[in-house]
C-alpha cells in the first residue's frame, strides 16, 4: 500500500497510518508488527524512513521496540492522572467508573531496616507494618502495591481489610490524613514476579512510583512501591511557566 500520493514527509504518513490502523482496530494491543522489510515494502518506503517513525511512535509510547524480538502495538491507558493530583488507587479506578478491588499477598510487622529508620525517622528498635497487596480494577489485577507503615503511628484496632484504601484506613483508624507526597518515577520492563501476577504480556512494561506520603504536620507517616501496568496507567504532569 503505497503512501506517495501524500505530499508530506513520508515518515508522517507512515505514523499516521499506524494510528489510524490502531483507532480502526487493524492493529490491536500486544500484536507484533511485520518485520521491517516486509513493512517498508508494503508501504513503499525506505527502511531509514520506516525507522524515523518507529522512533517518534516509540518516544509516544504508542508501540514498544524489543531488541531480537520485534515491535508491539502498545495498549491505550485505560486510568490517566496528573501526577501533581494524590489520588489513591481505589480513587483513580473508582473515578473510571470501575470497581477496586485488593488481594492481600502478605502482611506482617519486622524489624526496621536502616533505610526505614532514616525514613521515618525511626529508633532501631521500632517495628514497620509491611503490606503487600495486588489492586483490581472490575477483579482485574492492576498494580501491585508494597506500602510501609511505621507501627508507633497505628492504633490497635488499625485495619486494612475494611476499606481497601491505605488513606482511608489511616484517616478512620489512625486519625491521619495525607496532605503530599514525594514521588520518585521508574519505568521497568518486564519483572519476573510481579509481571505475572498482574497478568502483563512479556512485551508490555512496568511503571513504579515509589511515593513518600507525609501528614498535614510535615511528618512521614507512608512509604509506598507501586507497580502500575503500563499500558493500564498513564500519569502526565502539569508544567508552568
Amino acid at each position: 500500500m503505497s503512501l506517495r500520493s501524500d505530499p508530506r514527509p513520508l515518515y508522517l504518513l507512515v505514523i499516521d497510518k499506524i494510528k489510524q490502523d490502531i483507532e480502526q482496530r487493524i492493529l490491536k494491543p500486544g500484536q507484533k508488527l511485520p518485520s521491517e522489510f516486509e513493512l517498508s515494502k508494503d508501504l513503499g518506503i525506505s527502511r531509514a524512513t520506516l525507522r524515523e517513525a518507529l522512533r517518534i511512535l516509540e518516544d509516544e509510547n504508542i508501540i514498544t521496540r524489543k531488541h531480537g524480538v520485534g515491535t508491539f502495538i502498545n495498549a491505550k491507558p485505560v486510568y490517566t492522572s496528573g501526577i501533581e493530583e494524590l489520588f489513591s488507587i481505589t480513587q483513580m479506578i473508582e473515578k473510571n467508573g470501575q470497581k477496586a478491588g485488593t488481594i492481600y499477598v502478605n502482611k506482617a510487622f519486622a524489624s526496621a531496616t536502616q533505610e526505614d529508620i532514616k525514613t521515618f525517622h525511626l529508633d532501631d528498635s521500632d517495628l514497620v507494618l509491611r503490606v503487600e497487596r495486588i489492586r483490581t480494577a472490575d477483579e482485574e489485577p492492576v498494580v501491585y502495591c508494597i506500602d510501609k507503615i511505621p507501627d508507633s503511628i497505628l492504633t490497635k484496632d488499625f485495619d486494612f481489610h475494611q476499606y481497601g484504601s491505605v488513606f482511608k484506613s489511616l484517616e478512620q483508624h489512625a486519625n491521619i490524613f495525607i496532605s503530599h507526597a514525594i514521588t520518585e518515577i521508574i519505568p521497568i520492563g518486564y519483572h519476573e514476579k510481579i509481571s505475572p501476577l498482574l497478568h502483563s504480556p512479556p512485551e508490555s512494561s512496568l511503571l513504579i512510583l515509589k511515593q513518600l506520603h507525609f501528614d498535614m504536620s510535615d511528618r512521614p507517616v507512608l512509604f509506598s512501591i507501586n507497580y502500575f501496568r503500563a499500558d493500564k496507567f498513564r500519569f502526565q504532569v502539569l508544567r508552568k511557566r
